[in-house]
């Protein structure tokens, strides 16, 4: 088993089976590309781990290699070597983000010590990378908020998180019921087992069984070898039933029987398997009315409703919005390499204002469009969608002289309260917008933008 794959790109023969000779010694699998033109679909297609290019060559020469491999793959470090080497020549090859540089003649070992290095460079790039992706993961996944309904959530999840307890978690479509799910995963004493997902509405009625608890060999026509089911996958830890209220009233039996015994039979066996796993479940339907009209048997919605979470929409978490636009700015900012910054007041104030149907999922989807449309160092009102800068309104269409003064006096009525509630705040915390915040159960920032709008001066 070779250690990596090297391409090497030179148009002499003779240097190829050089560099050759020496790199499968070391380990490595080599490939060489004569043709200078032809080295970008190589690397795309053959996707090195390393590549050793030579500076001079016809058409091409190794700085156009160079720059090539940093378009098509900006992490496979690029080793130049030439036999015309000087200082201005290896400066401008780093310059130009060139990993090493090599003269020519060079020995077995030069060659070996510039290549080790490379390969340890790359892991330690890829291990930082892969950090860097799991750390954004977790983050995009946060239960961020300090809104008092979030808060009641949180509390809740810290307290049965420790338990076995099974737990219902219900809320409309987008409200972050995986990230509750997760959360109290997180928080458990098997936070070092495995979480295991499992969307039951995409499963088909004739999979579910099979995927959930497993199968035997010759089960069924194609089950050439045995498989466990996501239950046995999530022993020792928590397996996530979303949208729970989707499983068929034949399966709804088998999972209670599987709940009421803690044990399973895969698909074909006449054995039953002891499963050591706390059931996490979620839907965002009715199960009371599920169950009032025979679609849901009663049963098992005691078994799964040992606890219940509802997580509130996001139009219900007052203050949260400016929190979570935020968060999702940075990791998206982060994942696109876009250098924003901030979110314009005027912005703010129209993602304060619009209901968000689509709750939590919808405002991190108009918070990473805005970050790709976004041209500055800060989103603005344009780089929002057009039905969430309207605010659903009918703003495009013409007003009336009457609607137009309605909407003035709407407005100053608005600001008029605003401003007297926000001067009462004040009052009553002595100036501190830090307690003033946390009394309204709104952001910070908030109050530092209507401090700004009504020209008052903070503390």
């Amino acid at each position: 088993m070779t250690n990596g794959l090297i391409l090497v790109v030179d148009d002499e023969e003779e240097m190829i089976q050089n560099y050759s000779r020496i790199i499968r010694k070391l380990g490595y699998e080599c490939i060489a590309e004569r043709d200078s033109i032809a080295v970008a679909e190589r690397i795309k297609q053959s996707k090195p781990d390393l590549i050793l290019t030579d500076l001079r060559m016809p058409v091409k020469n190794g700085f156009d290699i160079l720059t090539e491999s940093r378009d098509v793959a900006p992490d496979v470090p690029v080793i130049l070597v030439t036999a015309y080497a000087d200082i201005a020549t290896a400066v401008e090859a780093v310059k130009r983000g060139a990993f090493d540089f090599i003269a020519k003649p060079f020995s077995s070992d030069q060659l070996a010590m510039a290549i080790d290095r490379a390969f340890r460079q790359k892991s330690l790039s890829d291990e930082n990378r892969q950090l860097k992706e799991q750390l954004r993961r977790a983050s995009l996944h946060e239960l961020v908020g300090k809104s008092p309904a979030i808060l009641e959530v949180d509390e809740v999840i810290r307290r049965v998180a420790e338990t076995d307890a099974n737990v219902l978690i219900t809320g409309e479509s987008g409200t972050g019921k995986e990230l509750v799910a997760k959360a109290i995963h997180a928080r458990s004493l098997r936070k070092a087992g495995p979480f295991i997902p499992v969307d039951c509405a995409a499963l088909p009625e004739n999979l579910l069984e099979s995927e959930l608890f497993g199968y035997e060999k010759g089960a069924f026509t194609g089950a050439s070898t045995g498989r466990q089911g996501l239950f046995e996958a999530a022993n020792r830890g928590t397996i996530f039933l979303d949208e729970i209220g989707e499983i068929p009233i034949t399966m709804q039996v088998k999972l209670l029987r599987a709940l009421q015994e803690r044990q399973i039979r895969r698909l074909g066996s006449n054995t039953f398997s002891k499963i050591d796993v706390r059931v996490l479940s979620a839907t965002n339907r009715n199960l009371q009315k599920c169950v009032a009209e025979k679609m849901f048997r009663e049963d098992l919605y005691f078994r799964l409703n040992v606890i219940h979470i509802q997580v509130p929409p996001l139009r219900e978490r007052t203050g949260d919005i400016p929190l979570l636009s935020s968060h999702f700015l940075n990791i998206f900012s982060a994942s696109h390499r876009k250098k924003i910054q901030s979110i314009s007041p005027e912005a703010m104030e129209v993602l304060e204002q619009y209901r968000w149907p689509g709750n939590v999922r919808e405002l991190q989807n108009v918070i990473e469009r805005a970050v790709v449309l976004s041209a500055g160092s800060q989103i603005e009102v344009v780089n929002l969608p057009r039905e969430i800068s309207t605010n659903g309104s009918s703003a495009s269409l013409p007003l009336s002289i009457e609607n137009l003064k309605f909407k003035q006096a709407k407005e100053q009525c608005i600001a008029s309260f605003e401003k007297n509630y926000l001067t009462m705040l004040l009052n009553n915390t002595s100036g501190n917008i830090s307690r003033a915040a946390r009394k309204a159960g709104i952001d910070r920032k908030t109050i530092h933008r209507l401090l700004k709008r009504f020209n008052m001066v903070s503390n």
